[in-house]
């Protein structure tokens, strides 16, 4: 049965929808998803489950529609998109804290970086349905402005790696 990492948008940031992890598991566990783990604060959910990778995506962000009162934004990877997500990070000199990966709905079009605003030299390179983004600064106080990241979500470098680390464990027990 697959693995699939669920990434929500804009839970438990700044004291906006927050969503206990423990609850989050359960909805997923009422959606039939088995073996449901997550990962920190801030919306991150590992399960298995039969369903294809757009269903699971919808039904998961309907069913925290439902209890959050409007809808995160849910981006669904696989264990393997995970691996090849972190294979293929650019900026191999960035501290890995300093390198986001923005999680897209979509494949980003071709044109995202051309209104990219940089003002701390912000670097950003699009990937298949993820835009990397160094931020030398960090991205705390960045003044960047890259209107193709707003319908997405964002991890760490090192986030991304235990995510990926994790879908690994659950996929050997196959």
């Amino acid at each position: 049965m697959p693995v699939y990492i669920a990434l929500l948008r804009a839970v438990n940031v700044g004291g906006t929808g927050a969503l206990p992890m423990a609850e989050l598991k359960a909805i997923c566990g009422q959606l039939g998803f088995t073996d449901v783990k997550t990962y920190i604060q801030s919306g991150n959910v590992l399960f298995r489950s039969n369903e294809k990778e757009k269903a699971v995506e919808e039904k998961l962000d309907e069913a925290l529609g439902k209890k959050m009162g409007k809808r995160p934004g849910v981006m669904v990877r696989t264990s393997k998109e995970l691996d090849a997500i972190v294979a293929n990070a650019p900026f191999p000199d960035a501290k890995p804290n300093f390198l986001l990966v923005y999680f897209l709905p979509e494949k980003p079009p071709a044109d995202a970086l051309d209104k990219m605003v940089a003002p701390d030299g912000e670097e950003a390179k699009l990937a298949t349905r993820e835009i990397y983004v160094h931020y030398p600064n960090g991205s705390g106080r960045s003044k960047l402005k890259l209107p193709a990241l707003k319908p997405g979500t964002s991890r760490n470098l090192n986030t991304v790696r235990k995510l990926a680390d994790m879908a690994a464990e659950m996929e050997d027990k196959d």
